[in-house]
């Protein structure tokens, strides 16, 4: 899944260029270039479907050059992940009815990769008996607000979902990390496709109605007119919402191996190589003094002198600077809102 413009990185992150195609911890390849060669171990490519804007189809094409342009599967207009999956779990079925189906995010972050493909590829082989609706889930090392959680039902390593629980508050994060029942919603799914679309069919009856036509039009002049119209009526929802939360069937594997979805810059701070004083900032061009705990975003060959900030984000680019404590980086999209008001789309 690689449609999303990450707005919680802007300025940074514009339509034009989103976070997924951004090396934005500085390791020299994308979010979506590590995303492959994290599958590609154990994924053909020839395997890989990536759904994304159209608007974006040259650029994962130009970060994936290993894919086939009928690799890319482009979304007119975003509806949320549960569109975005039906997309390309018809588009499978058509392929290969008996597929088992990995989605995953394109811009997260995984430090323990072997550990991770070992835990993918248990799911596939629990997802290839079973009718199961599998989902992977990351034990919290932190009363985190910005997760969703997954409460289990058991001590197994695939263990039945009880319940989902939405972004709580910092005292009921507190209250699930000293339980010990709960653990962070990755947004990862494996599943059989014939399991994903029968929950469509059940739970999502109008998405079902609309992509099933993908699935009979695929490869015909009549693709591009049916995919248009199944994104214009379908409704927005989440697949967490519309299916996980709803199903029988839904499993979770829970692990440990490094997992962040580095949705925003506190996050880009907490995994970012630090001076002596706390601060994430570029190897050259930041001259701070007196500056603690704050992290500094710059366009290369670009100098900046900071002095007397604690706790900031300063994030420059060729047409935006901004700084905000990082306390208030919640409020991003309301300088987004303010600055599209007065200057239209220019600098989004």
């Amino acid at each position: 899944m690689a449609g999303g413009i990450g707005a919680r990185f802007w300025p940074k992150s514009r339509q034009s260029m989103p976070k997924q195609f951004l090396d934005i911890l500085g390791t020299g390849k994308s979010f979506i270039r590590h995303t492959y060669e994290r599958f590609a171990k154990i994924v053909p490519s020839e395997n890989f479907l990536v759904v994304t804007n159209r608007k974006y189809k040259d650029l994962v094409l130009e970060h994936l050059p290993e894919l086939r342009e009928e690799q890319i599967l482009c979304e007119p207009v975003g509806r949320n992940t549960a569109p975005c999956i039906a997309y390309a779990a018809y588009t499978l079925a058509a392929r290969n009815p008996e597929a088992e189906m990995i989605v995953t995010p394109s811009d997260h972050l995984i430090l323990d990769e072997e550990n991770f493909r070992t835990i993918i590829g248990e799911c596939l082989a629990f997802a290839a008996e079973h009718d199961a609706l599998l989902t992977v889930g990351i034990k919290p090392t932190r009363p985190e607000t910005g997760y969703g959680y997954i409460q289990v039902s058991d001590t197994q390593p695939i263990s039945k979902v009880k319940c989902f629980t939405e972004k709580p508050d910092l005292e009921l994060a507190q209250t699930f990390l000293q339980c010990g029942e709960f653990f962070w919603n990755s947004g990862i799914f494996i599943w059989k496709v014939s399991a994903i679309i029968a929950a469509f069919e059940k739970y999502l009856p109008e998405h079902h109605a609309l992509f099933s036509g993908v699935r009979r039009a695929l490869g015909t002049d009549a693709e591009r007119n049916i995919v248009e119209l199944a994104f214009a009526e379908c409704r927005a929802i989440s697949i967490d919402y519309g299916v996980m939360e709803k199903a029988d069937n839904v499993y979770v594997r829970c692990g440990e191996f490094g997992w962040s979805d580095v949705g925003t810059w506190g996050s880009v701070y907490q995994h970012s190589r630090k001076d002596r004083y706390a601060n994430a900032v570029p190897e050259q061009g930041c001259y701070l003094y007196d500056t603690r705990s704050s992290i500094v975003s710059l366009p290369k060959e670009k100098i900046a002198v900071i002095s007397g900030l604690k706790e900031y984000i300063v994030v420059d680019t060729d047409d935006v600077l901004m700084i905000c404590p990082r306390a208030e980086e919640q409020n991003i999209k309301k300088f987004i809102d303010e600055v599209k008001f007065h200057n239209g789309d220019r600098h989004i």
